[in-house]
């Protein structure tokens, strides 16, 4: 088992489930301090137990992203009690409704910008000065592949996600010369508990987007947190403002031969 992160620092948000928890999990097997945020408390607890069962180090915190007094205090804890951050997993999110955009709720377009889009701003403002501190370290914020296509009746999703990847590009160049890569991820579909929720609820639809996928299946939250703790590991030293597409290949395009 790798121990590359022995002594490092990351934080984790939507650690209470999913893509985040198995990024917990990968974290702190490779010898981090996790710190996992998220606002589903129950969630959180188990991620802790299954850190703390297979013999990581972990604390959490039930924080809101897309309220900085929140992710402001977050901050403070770890430099508080750690001294350091080295990495940032900004992974919090959630779907919102599926309208189209003449019939999107404006609450609901508010309320999904706020929590997938400012929050990763705000974690990034509040992380990079700590990072700085520490000597440089890294950022991975989760887009989606719904950054680069248009999915229907998910306007707020994709405006969502588009924004990350500009603002993860920024971010990466803004902080390059100060030793911070900064880069982002772009599951595709993936079989989280709220995927799975949702495709239950329309079962055709789900079926028929894992035929349109040439891996003909959903990926594994393992799989998506693997790319993620890649990114943050030093074996992509030189990977810089980048979005990697991790999707079974459902963003390829064509057809099969």
């Amino acid at each position: 088992m790798l121990n590359d992160f022995d002594g490092k620092v990351v934080l984790v948000t939507g650690a209470g489930s999913g893509i985040g928890r198995e990024a917990a999990l990968a974290f702190a097997a490779r010898g981090a301090l996790v710190f996992g945020a998220d606002t589903n408390e129950q969630g959180l607890a188990e991620t802790r137990a299954l850190v703390e069962k297979a013999g990581g180090k972990v604390q959490v915190a039930r924080v809101d992203v897309s309220s900085e007094e929140d992710v402001a205090i977050f901050l403070s804890r770890i430099a508080a009690d750690a001294g350091r951050l080295d990495a940032a997993f900004n992974n919090a999110g959630i779907t919102g409704g599926a309208h189209r955009i003449e019939d999107y709720p404006t609450d609901d377009f508010d309320r999904v910008l706020c929590t997938n889009l400012r929050s990763v701003f705000l974690c990034m403002k509040h992380e990079l000065p700590l990072l700085k501190r520490s000597g440089g370290g890294v950022i991975c914020n989760t887009a989606s592949v719904a950054a680069l296509t248009g999915p229907g009746g998910m306007c707020a999703y994709a405006a969502s996600k588009h924004g990350i990847h500009g603002l993860t590009r920024v971010a990466a160049m803004e902080n390059a010369a100060h030793g911070i890569r900064v880069n982002a991820l772009a599951p595709g579909w993936t079989e989280t508990p709220m995927v799975v929720t949702a495709s239950a609820q329309n079962p055709s639809f789900a079926a028929q987007t894992t035929n349109a996928i040439p891996a003909k299946r959903g990926g594994k939250p393992t799989e998506i947190a693997e790319a993620a703790v890649w990114l943050c590991s030093g074996a992509a030293s030189y990977v810089f403002g980048q979005m990697l597409i991790v999707d079974g290949g459902m963003t390829i395009g064509g057809f099969a031969y």
